[in-house]
């Protein structure tokens, strides 16, 4: 028999939102973990916000919500708010109960920004980092380091003459010599530095994000963003290697030829760590038969590109391609939180080959 398209409204509603919301689905495991790293930062909420004053909203709310930003590349703070407005899901990750209401976007915007002005991202990330290493799924030996391109919110019109450039011979290029970037600058970001990764490419107003990846599990142990410049990739990739914890014996560090530089092999090795870089073909290369006779170097060498995933993860899913706000500390912070939340699905997936196993 054939139903009535009756259009009814129902005045009460006797489920919650627990059970709306499938058992396996995978926003319940992520949820789990991502409130495990949320209790490390009880303290730190405490010292940024104060004790008097209309509550705002709380950081745990506003953190669960930009995650579902980035899980589901939703491009902006008001598409946010519709979309939690009408999933029911969404509304039981972030913390809402059915009839309460969803934020309005510029009230979102302005709480959100009392967490961009601290070191919040970094430290999610290290909290959720902290939660794979207690599930023992990240390496202590066996990493890969590497970078990436993302385009600033600005464009090349943008880069213009700068007002006071610095006097000849106090440039940033060897022996003072005066470069592009200290002569021009972009309007809309000042930060923001004109850069190509390759010789084919074409120059864009760019950052560098830069991951130090674990080479087992393909987890994220350590992120950071810096200006685009050459040696951007390096000195980068030595403070996250310098910010690991205390070992007891040598690390292996796989790279891509780009960190085939002298200065950066000696400080790996001062580290206490093996550098397994590409050799560079074109020139000298600064890895010896020491390194590369090893059948370890060509192991690191085989799954070092690994670490692409999660720069394709952040770019196509994660919103990286294309910075969203402008200054490096925002746009830092950003990519920061992303690289938490990709670690997020990668571990409930560890979590269910596990189960499966």
């Amino acid at each position: 028999m054939r139903g009535n398209d009756e259009h009814q409204t129902d005045l009460y509603s006797y489920s919650s939102l627990e059970e709306r919301l499938s058992a396996e689905h995978p926003l319940r495991r992520i949820r789990q973990v991502a409130d495990a790293a949320l209790t490390r930062l009880n303290a730190r909420f405490d010292d940024i916000y104060g004790d008097t004053g209309r509550p705002s909203i709380a950081p745990e709310k506003l953190l669960r919500a930009l995650l579902l930003q980035v899980l589901y590349s939703i491009r902006s703070e008001r598409a946010l708010m519709d979309q939690i407005d009408l999933h029911l899901g969404f509304r039981w990750f972030v913390g809402l109960s059915l009839n309460e209401q969803v934020w309005e976007a510029s009230t979102f915007s302005k709480n959100r920004d009392r967490l961009l002005g601290g070191e919040i991202a970094q430290e999610f990330l290290e909290a959720v980092v902290a939660e794979a290493r207690r599930k023992h799924w990240l390496s202590d030996e066996r990493f890969v380091v590497d970078g990436t391109l993302i385009e600033a919110w600005a464009s090349k019109k943008s880069y213009q003459p700068k007002d006071e450039p610095p006097a000849p011979g106090a440039g940033s290029g060897r022996h003072g010599k005066l470069q592009k970037r200290d002569l021009y600058e972009s309007r809309t970001d000042p930060e923001a530095r004109l850069y190509k990764k390759s010789g084919s490419a074409t120059s864009v107003l760019s950052y560098l994000g830069h991951v130090l990846s674990d080479a087992r599990h393909g987890l994220v142990a350590a992120a950071c963003l810096t200006e685009a410049t050459t040696r951007g990739e390096r000195q980068a990739a030595v403070e996250m290697i310098e910010q690991l914890p205390v070992r007891h014996r040598r690390i292996q560090i796989a790279a891509d030829k780009a960190y085939d530089e002298a200065g950066f092999v000696e400080r790996l090795r001062q580290l206490q760590a093996t550098p397994h870089v590409t050799q560079f073909t074109r020139r000298p290369s600064a890895i010896d038969g020491r390194t590369s006779r090893h059948a370890t170097y060509r192991q690191s060498q085989r799954g070092r590109r690994h670490i692409e995933r999660i720069f394709g993860w952040l770019k196509q899913v994660g919103g990286q391609r294309k910075a969203r706000f402008r200054g490096r500390d925002r746009v830092g912070w950003m990519f920061q939180f992303a690289t938490a939340a990709y670690n997020l699905v990668r571990m409930v997936n560890l979590e269910r080959q596990t189960v499966v196993a």
